[in-house]
C-alpha cells in the first residue's frame, strides 16, 4: 500500500518532470520558429491546412477531414488555427504536438516509478531509473524538433505511453500485493485503469493506424490475462467494455469511409493512400515482401533517431539487456514492457507489406525516406534506459559500495546517454534532415507560384488543386474559401459530382473565379475548360511540374453567383 507520504513525494516529482519538459517544449518551439523550421515537412503543411478547411472552406464541415489521415490531431488543431498568424507560421499546428511531449515525458517518468517501486525494494533506484528514463525520451533531439511541428508523432506517442501506463497499472492491480484492499477496492482500481486505458487506445487508434494494431495487441494481452481469473464476473465485464470500446474506433472509421466514399477501405486502397503514393512515386524498397529485412531497416532507423554512427549499437545492445533484466528481475511487468516493442513489429509488416517503404542514408537506395517511423522505439529505449540506470544503482547497493560510488556508475551510463544525443545535434537530427530535404524540394516551385500570386488582387478567386501545394495559400494567407479546390464536392458521389461546386468550377471557370492555378497532370490542368483563360505566367523547377497561372479573359468577367 502506498503511504499519503510517497504520492506526494511522486506528485512532486511528476511536477518537477512536467516543468522541465515544458521549458524544452518551449525554448525549442521558439528556436524552430525563429529558424523557419515549423513547416519543413509538406506533411506539417497539409495537416494544419486539412483542419483549416474544417472552418475555412467553400464547402466547410467535417467532411473537409477526409480519408486516409486519421481525425484526432486535426481536430485538436482546430482551436489554435483560427488566428490567420497562427495558422500562416504553423504554430497553431505546434501547439498540441507540444502538450502531448510533456505528457508524454511524464507518462514515462510514471510508468518507470510505478513499475520500479513495485518491483525493486531501494526506493532510490526506482528514482533515478524514472529520471532516467524520462531524460531519455524528453531529450531525444529528433522528439524535440518534431514535438515543434504539426507532425503526429508526438501525439501518438504520448498517447501510446499512457496506454502502456494504464495497462501497467491494471495488472498491478490484480497481481500486487501493495495494493491490498477490499474486494470492491480492487474492482474500482481494475476498472478506473481499463477504462483509462481505453481512452487511450481510442485516442491512438483516431491519430495513427499504428495504434490500431497496437489496441490489437493490448486487448489480446488483457484477454489472456483475464482468462486466468474467470470466475470474477465482474472483472471479465469490464475487459468485454473495454475490448468493445477499443473495437469501436476501427469499425467507426470504416463505417465512415463507407458512407462517404462507398468505400469502407478507401484509406488502404484509394487515390490518396499509401498504395497508390507508392505507384505514382516508384520509391524503391529494398524490403519488399521480407519481413526480416524490413525489421532491420527499420532497427536502424530506429538507431539513427537515437544516435549518429556506431552509437546506434549502444542502443540496440542495451535494449536487449534491459529486456533480460526485465524478465528476470520484472517478471510481473514484463508484459508491459514487451509492449514497448510493438512498433518494431508493426512496422516491419508495414514495409514488407503495406506499401510503407523505409530509407536510411547508410544504406542502399542512400535516402532519407520516412526516416520519422523510428522514432516509435523511443519509449523502448527510454523504459531500456531506465532499467538498465535502476538495475546499475541496485547492483551497487546489493554489494555493498557507498552511494557515491553509485552515483558514479549511474552517471557514467548517463553521460553515454548524452554523449549519444551530442551526435545527432552535432550531425542535425535525421528527422529534420528529412524535413530539410522535403522542403528543398518544394520550395523553389511553391516560392515561385506565391511571388506571382502575391501580385493579384487580394479577394481574388482561385481554381486549384490544393493536395500537393496547399502551401502557397498558407504563406500568402490567403483564406481557403477563396479557393475552389478537389474537396468543394460530395464524396460519395462517383466518379464525380456533376452537381459539385468543384466540377462546375472545372467546367465554367469564368462563373466561379479569377485565376485558375495548373500543375501538369493535375485535375485542373487535365480537366479545366480553358477556353476564354489567358496565361499570365508560366513556372518552371527541377524535378517538378510545371505550374501555369490563368487569368479569365477580359470578355468573360465572373459571375459573382456560386
Amino acid at each position: 500500500m502506498i503511504s499519503a507520504k510517497t504520492a506526494a513525494l511522486r506528485d512532486r516529482s511528476a511536477a518537477r518532470v512536467a516543468g522541465v519538459a515544458i521549458l524544452v517544449a518551449l525554448f525549442s518551439f521558439l528556436y524552430y520558429l525563429k529558424q523557419s523550421d515549423l513547416l519543413l515537412y509538406g506533411d506539417a503543411v497539409a495537416h494544419i491546412n486539412i483542419a483549416r478547411r474544417v472552418f475555412d472552406s467553400q464547402t466547410p464541415g467535417l467532411l473537409q477531414l477526409g480519408t486516409v489521415w486519421l481525425p484526432l490531431p486535426h481536430l485538436l488543431m482546430i482551436p489554435f488555427i483560427f488566428s490567420d498568424a497562427m495558422w500562416r507560421s504553423g504554430a497553431g499546428g505546434s501547439i498540441p504536438s507540444m502538450i502531448a511531449y510533456v505528457l508524454g515525458v511524464v507518462g514515462i517518468f510514471r510508468f518507470m516509478r510505478g513499475m520500479l517501486e513495485d518491483n525493486v525494494r531501494t526506493r532510490p533506484a526506482a528514482v533515478v531509473g524514472s529520471w532516467a528514463a524520462a531524460f531519455a525520451y524528453g531529450a531525444n533531439p529528433n522528439l524535440i524538433y518534431m514535438q515543434a511541428t504539426a507532425m503526429t508523432e508526438s501525439v501518438y506517442l504520448a498517447l501510446f505511453v499512457w496506454a502502456v501506463v494504464y495497462f501497467a497499472e491494471f495488472i498491478r492491480s490484480l497481481r500486487k500485493d501493495e495494493l491490498q484492499k477490499s474486494a470492491d477496492g480492487r474492482q474500482t482500481q481494475e476498472r478506473t485503469s481499463l477504462v483509462r486505458c481505453a481512452w487511450c487506445l481510442a485516442g491512438a487508434e483516431l491519430t495513427r493506424y499504428d495504434g490500431w494494431f497496437l489496441a490489437g495487441v493490448m486487448g489480446a494481452a488483457v484477454v489472456v490475462i483475464v482468462l486466468r481469473r474467470w470466475q470474477n464476473r465482474a472483472l471479465l465485464q469490464d475487459v468485454a467494455k473495454f475490448l468493445v470500446g477499443i473495437a469501436a474506433v476501427p469499425f467507426l472509421w470504416l463505417a465512415y469511409n463507407a458512407v462517404v466514399y462507398e468505400n469502407a477501405l478507401e484509406f488502404a486502397n484509394g487515390p490518396y493512400s499509401a498504395k497508390a503514393i507508392e505507384q505514382r512515386v516508384g520509391a524503391p524498397n529494398p524490403a519488399l515482401h521480407n519481413a526480416r529485412v524490413a525489421a532491420i531497416y527499420y532497427l536502424k532507423s530506429a538507431q539513427l533517431n537515437m544516435a549518429e554512427a556506431n552509437w546506434g549499437r549502444f542502443w540496440l545492445a542495451a535494449a536487449f539487456v534491459a529486456l533480460v533484466i526485465g524478465a528476470w528481475r520484472l517478471r510481473t511487468q514484463s508484459a508491459p514492457v514487451l509492449l514497448s516493442w510493438v512498433p518494431l513489429l508493426f512496422y516491419s509488416l508495414s514495409i514488407a507489406y503495406g506499401s510503407v517503404p523505409i530509407h536510411v542514408h547508410t544504406w542502399w537506395p542512400f535516402a532519407t525516406f520516412n526516416q520519422r517511423y523510428g522514432l516509435q522505439l523511443l519509449p523502448m529505449f527510454a523504459v531500456s534506459t531506465g532499467v538498465l540506470t535502476a538495475s546499475v544503482f541496485l547492483l551497487g547497493e546489493i554489494l555493498g559500495t557507498r552511494r557515491r560510488h553509485n552515483g558514479k556508475l549511474v552517471a557514467a551510463l548517463l553521460a553515454l546517454v548524452v554523449v549519444s544525443y551530442a551526435s545527432v545535434w552535432k550531425a542535425e537530427p535525421q528527422c529534420l534532415k528529412e524535413a530539410r530535404r522535403n522542403w528543398e524540394i518544394r520550395n523553389p516551385l511553391d516560392s515561385a507560384v506565391e511571388r506571382i500570386i502575391g501580385t493579384l488582387p487580394r479577394n481574388s478567386r482561385f481554381l486549384m488543386e490544393l493536395g500537393e501545394h496547399v502551401g502557397v495559400m498558407q504563406q500568402l494567407g490567403i483564406p481557403l474559401r477563396q479557393v475552389v479546390n478537389n474537396e468543394n464536392h460530395r464524396p460519395w458521389k462517383r466518379p464525380s459530382d456533376p452537381e459539385g461546386l468543384w466540377e462546375r468550377a472545372l467546367a465554367d471557370p469564368p462563373r466561379y473565379v479569377d485565376f485558375v492555378i495548373a500543375f501538369d497532370g493535375d485535375p485542373v490542368d487535365q480537366r479545366a475548360n480553358k477556353i476564354n483563360l489567358t496565361e499570365l505566367a508560366e513556372v518552371h523547377a527541377t524535378g517538378q511540374p510545371r505550374a501555369r497561372i490563368f487569368a479569365i479573359a477580359a470578355h468573360s468577367a465572373p459571375n459573382q453567383s456560386r
